[in-house]
């Protein structure tokens, strides 16, 4: 996988994870090349192609769900696609998946090493609190949970108006730090990275890893913002078979 992303976090042994890149695919322009999004207009027989190619590369079940940004979490079972943005699962062999291309993709394991769970987070769904819901998904207490962020848009790219601002302020006055004003008027550009941070703080969450990423500026990864007619890559997180 030299050419897909490593999660770098103490994650227990047993406990894999991987961010796919849009290279080594079967999709054509503008979806080049490892598109796994079945939603975005592609051709539906190269979609197919790169998820098999995917399970088989990882030799895990993914567990693919319709996403809506919203805060729903569910168990993660590869012979459905269930309408959820995120996912939990104590099962070997089975991987939490979610789809992005600018979107925060957060995974998640316990201490433990029992469980793992991943989450979609666009604006809403980090305003409204799906970061926590997954969290939530584990019967440990937030101390014990690892979390790593993925590749999501970076500040100097995501500009948002201020009704975005308000929603996360509303709920934690300390989020305030986490925009600086725009060059359009009335803009403010947010940094998803330390949103996600305070609200994982805010609820106990103190072993956060990842960040620093910017899908818009980095060309490995598909984002929505460089170009709206684009592909997903994926993040998944799984309890490595014995």
């Amino acid at each position: 996988m030299t050419d897909w992303l490593i999660p770098d976090w103490p994650a227990p042994a047993g406990v894999k994870a991987c961010v796919t890149t849009r290279s080594g695919g079967f999709s054509v322009a503008p979806f080049d090349s490892f598109n796994l999004g079945d939603h975005v207009d592609d051709d539906p027989a190269a979609v197919a192609h790169n998820r098999s190619a995917l399970t088989t590369r990882l030799n895990v079940q993914p567990a693919w769900l319709t996403q809506v940004h919203g805060i729903d979490v569910v168990e993660a079972a590869p012979a459905e696609v269930l309408q959820a943005d995120a996912s939990w699962s104590k099962t070997a062999g089975v991987a939490c998946t979610i789809m992005t291309a600018d979107c925060l993709p957060a995974l998640f394991c316990n201490k433990a090493g029992t469980q793992v769970a991943a989450a979609h987070a666009g604006w809403r769904g980090l305003a409204a609190g799906v970061l926590e819901a997954a969290v939530d998904s584990f019967a440990d207490a937030p101390s014990d949970i690892l979390v790593w962020l993925g590749p999501a848009i970076g500040p100097q790219a995501f500009e948002v108006g201020l009704e975005v601002r308000e929603a996360f302020i509303a709920m934690h006055p300390e989020t305030a730090d986490a925009f600086v004003p725009g060059a359009n008027a009335g803009k403010f550009m947010a940094d998803i990275y330390q949103l996600a941070r305070l609200r994982l703080a805010a609820h106990g969450v103190a072993a956060v890893y990842g960040g620093g990423f910017s899908t818009y500026n980095d060309e490995r990864f598909f984002s929505y913002r460089r170009g709206a007619r684009t592909g997903r890559f994926a993040s998944l997180v799984w309890i490595e078979a014995r």
